[in-house]
Protein backbone atom coordinates (compact mmCIF):
# COMPACT_ATOMS: atom_id res chain seq x y z
CA UNK A 1 0.00 0.00 0.00
CA UNK A 2 3.00 2.03 0.91
CA UNK A 3 4.19 1.72 -2.70
CA UNK A 4 0.92 2.94 -4.30
CA UNK A 5 0.63 6.10 -2.17
CA UNK A 6 4.04 7.07 -3.01
CA UNK A 7 3.30 6.29 -6.78
CA UNK A 8 0.40 8.71 -6.17
CA UNK A 9 2.16 11.63 -4.09
CA UNK A 10 5.26 11.49 -6.76
CA UNK A 11 3.11 11.98 -9.78
CA UNK A 12 0.74 14.46 -8.32
CA UNK A 13 3.74 16.64 -6.51
CA UNK A 14 6.37 15.62 -9.35
CA UNK A 15 9.00 14.84 -7.20
CA UNK A 16 11.07 11.83 -6.99
CA UNK A 17 9.37 8.45 -5.19
CA UNK A 18 12.90 8.17 -3.19
CA UNK A 19 12.23 11.38 -1.70
CA UNK A 20 8.80 9.67 0.13
CA UNK A 21 9.40 7.68 2.60
CA UNK A 22 7.05 6.35 5.10
CA UNK A 23 8.04 9.00 7.54
CA UNK A 24 7.64 11.60 5.23
CA UNK A 25 5.11 14.20 6.68
CA UNK A 26 2.25 15.62 4.44
CA UNK A 27 3.15 18.88 6.04
CA UNK A 28 6.74 18.27 4.50
CA UNK A 29 5.68 17.92 1.00
CA UNK A 30 3.41 20.96 0.86
CA UNK A 31 -0.15 19.19 1.15
CA UNK A 32 -2.76 20.78 3.41
CA UNK A 33 -5.95 19.24 4.47
CA UNK A 34 -7.90 19.53 1.13
CA UNK A 35 -5.26 18.42 -0.79
CA UNK A 36 -5.23 15.22 1.78
CA UNK A 37 -9.46 14.84 1.23
CA UNK A 38 -8.95 14.93 -2.73
CA UNK A 39 -6.03 12.27 -2.35
CA UNK A 40 -8.17 10.11 -0.19
CA UNK A 41 -10.84 9.85 -2.66
CA UNK A 42 -8.71 9.55 -5.43
CA UNK A 43 -7.18 6.38 -3.27
CA UNK A 44 -10.61 5.29 -2.41
CA UNK A 45 -11.86 5.29 -5.92
CA UNK A 46 -8.83 3.19 -7.03
CA UNK A 47 -9.00 0.58 -4.25
CA UNK A 48 -12.77 0.62 -4.42
CA UNK A 49 -12.94 0.86 -0.32
CA UNK A 50 -14.76 3.56 1.79
CA UNK A 51 -11.93 5.04 3.47
CA UNK A 52 -13.23 7.34 6.26
CA UNK A 53 -10.78 9.06 7.77
CA UNK A 54 -11.76 9.74 11.42
CA UNK A 55 -8.03 10.36 13.08
CA UNK A 56 -5.57 12.58 11.61
CA UNK A 57 -2.74 11.23 9.89
CA UNK A 58 0.63 12.89 10.14
CA UNK A 59 2.71 10.47 7.78
CA UNK A 60 2.70 8.67 4.33
CA UNK A 61 3.36 5.19 6.64
CA UNK A 62 0.22 6.28 8.86
CA UNK A 63 -1.85 6.58 5.78
CA UNK A 64 -0.77 3.36 4.03
CA UNK A 65 -1.32 1.54 7.69
CA UNK A 66 -4.83 3.03 7.94
CA UNK A 67 -5.69 1.97 3.89
CA UNK A 68 -4.74 -1.59 4.95
CA UNK A 69 -5.94 -2.09 7.61
CA UNK A 70 -9.65 -1.03 6.50
CA UNK A 71 -8.95 -3.58 3.39
CA UNK A 72 -8.47 -6.24 5.74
Amino acid sequence: MFEKIQAYLSAQLDIAKEDIERDTTFESLGIDSLDTVEMVMDLEEQLGVELELEEKVATVGELADYIESKLD
